[in-house]
């Protein structure tokens, strides 16, 4: 077998004490936060003068993890809109299955999140919907119908 599991996906933000917030507001727990710097993370990301504050997220099943980061140097650039739409090339989304999608919206959207279209049915199956939270991370979310 090529690989193992996926261990986590890095979202770079400009404010990660929002994105923390959102984060743990969904559901996340929050495993650690740290600075990173040195020669070995400029080698690993091909940058120089490297200095970032992380934080690492897990689900709480454990299975699944966001990190985030903070780069104090070099400044972080942006290739595209903000709030770039759905078909834009890249990472588009996270997604996660939660309990009570109306429950999870309304929690997100005191960290002003904002739904991307609105909660759709697919089907017999899920209760779907698109939400965009601090630096324009667009989370997905999923309820299981019976």
């Amino acid at each position: 077998m090529a690989i193992q599991r996926m261990d986590n996906v890095l979202v770079v933000v400009e404010d990660l004490d929002a994105a923390i917030a959102f984060f743990v507001e969904l559901g996340m727990e929050l495993e650690g936060r740290a600075p990173i710097e040195g020669r070995w993370v400029e080698r690993v990301i091909g940058l120089d003068d490297v200095r970032e504050e992380i934080a690492m997220l897990r689900t709480p099943d454990g299975h699944g993890r966001v990190e985030l980061a903070l780069f104090h140097s070099p400044k972080a650039t942006s290739p595209e809109p903000k709030n770039a739409p759905a078909n834009t090339p890249g990472l588009r989304r996270i997604m996660f299955t939660v309990d009570d999608i109306e429950d999870v919206v309304a929690r997100l959207r005191t960290h002003g999140a904002e739904l991307v279209g609105e909660v759709t049915r697919f089907e017999d199956v899920y209760r779907l919907c698109y939400v965009r939270g601090p630096e324009g991370i667009i989370v997905g979310l999923a309820e299981q119908l019976d």
